[in-house]
């Protein structure tokens, strides 16, 4: 722990607040990457870009694969708190800036088509902008989890949260896509854009007058000292045992779920001819909800069996269930007809739920490989690597609809799981560390 932290205490009034914090925290962590990764992307499709431009804008993925890079700044500089709260302020005027940019920007494409949205002057200010939020939002992330292993440092009670942090988290992902993707619909793009930027400012009040302050500002160091810190935060996770194995594990084990959501919106929509009315109920109410009870089945799992014992069940029926999207593409029911709309609904549903059993299975293998000393740096490394087949092959995702179809994209989604439960067969699954490996 660090000079100034407290224990957590053990009241009941204690515990209640933080998880309300907790649980506010990781909505606002939640809310810029959607806003980011899955707004922007039902905007420019609902203006008419092409299948092989929307896969690219998973590229926007990147600043998550890269934010290790200035992670430790995070741990070496000021506080935690301090840096959650003004980046929250830089992204407030960011998505403001770009419900600006969307009121004044077209309404679908021209008369020239796709093609002609680039003329427009407002789009590229848009993707400029959308380029640099999403660096601020990863940058967000790195505070707020290094945040709450710093307030919270006992890893038993970390772990207790996880099904916390991961359902308001997903309460992000259910408000932007059925309440933003709903006023988008209803009212205009502009306004949703609106809305988020006005809960983020709402969250960011919260947190400056709530969040405790948990740590003291960092200590004067010299540039020296800065830059042999900052070696430090890298060699320090890459010495750990079997770091190889680790690695390959925390970058494949969402592969296939990134591969499938690469192009979900877009297949959604154009494939099956989801309305935004429909795909605000059906992505943003009932998958979401699927994914929550599917984390937190996993959470209490986790919770009841170990890591060790429940992380293959778990892992499996994440897996598996990728070829019932395998089936929806090559059948096409047609959202327009209540049969083809159920059938749509039950299979997002199914797919949701079993992703989220995973989400909660990589969140406490993450947690178990950070060494306390830098906690920020180390989930930074962690999580960054896990969200580089997002960037990279979901970048892809649309070139390989326009080549070959969905239902190849999805059968190569479950291609891209396999590695990961190869990796399974012989990694040692982390426990809880004992108070030796807690030692900084």
């Amino acid at each position: 722990m660090t000079a100034g932290a407290q224990p957590e205490p053990a009241s009941t009034t204690a515990r209640d607040r933080t998880a309300t914090w907790v649980g506010t925290t990781y909505f606002a962590e939640g809310l810029p990457y959607m806003l980011v990764r899955y707004l922007a992307g039902v905007y420019l499709t609902d203006l008419g870009f092409r299948e092989a431009w929307l896969g690219l804008l998973n590229l926007l993925g990147i600043p998550w694969n890269l934010k290790f890079l200035w992670a430790p700044a995070v741990d070496l500089f000021g506080t935690r708190r301090g840096w959650l709260t003004r980046v929250q302020g830089a992204l407030v005027a960011g998505f403001g800036l770009l419900a600006v940019l969307a009121a004044l920007g077209p309404l679908e494409a021209g008369a020239g088509g796709a093609e002609s949205l680039g003329s427009h002057w407002t789009i590229p200010m848009v993707l400029g902008l959308l380029v640099a939020l999403a660096v601020l939002s990863a940058t967000h992330d790195i505070a707020i989890d290094g945040y709450y292993m710093e307030a919270i440092p006992d890893p038993t009670r970390q772990a207790a949260y996880t099904g916390l942090r991961v359902m308001t988290y997903r309460f992000a992902v259910i408000f932007t896509k059925s309440v933003l993707v709903a006023v988008a619909g209803y009212w205009a793009w502009s306004g949703a854009f609106l809305l988020g930027t006005l809960t983020l400012l709402a969250l960011l009040l919260f947190h400056v007058r709530v969040l405790p302050r948990v740590e003291a500002p960092a200590e004067r160091r010299s540039a020296s000292q800065n830059l042999h810190l900052f070696g430090e935060a890298f060699l320090s996770w890459i010495r750990q045992d079997r770091i190889l194995l680790i690695l390959a594990f925390i970058a494949t084990y969402k592969l296939g779920d990134e591969v499938l959501f690469s192009m979900n919106t877009p297949f959604l929509i154009r494939e099956l001819g989801v309305s935004k009315a429909q795909l605000s109920w059906l992505a943003g109410v009932l998958g979401t909800t699927a994914s929550i009870a599917g984390s937190l089945v996993s959470a209490w799992a986790i919770r009841r069996f170990g890591l060790r014992r429940a992380i293959w069940p778990l892992t499996l029926a994440m897996n598996l269930n990728l070829w019932a999207y395998v089936w929806l593409a090559w059948d096409r029911p047609e959202a327009a007809t209540t049969s083809g709309i159920a059938w749509i609904a039950a299979v997002h549903a199914y797919e949701q739920f079993a992703a989220g059993l995973g989400n909660a299975v990589l969140v406490v293998f993450i947690m178990r490989i950070c060494l306390p000393r830098y906690k920020a740096a180390h989930y930074a490394i962690a999580s960054a690597i896990s969200s580089v087949g997002s960037s990279l092959f979901g970048g892809l995702g649309g070139y390989i609809v326009e080549g070959w179809g969905y239902v190849t994209l999805f059968v190569l989604a479950f291609l891209a799981a396999v590695p990961s439960m190869a990796i399974l067969l012989v990694l040692e699954v982390p426990e809880e560390r004992t108070a030796s490996h807690q030692k900084t």
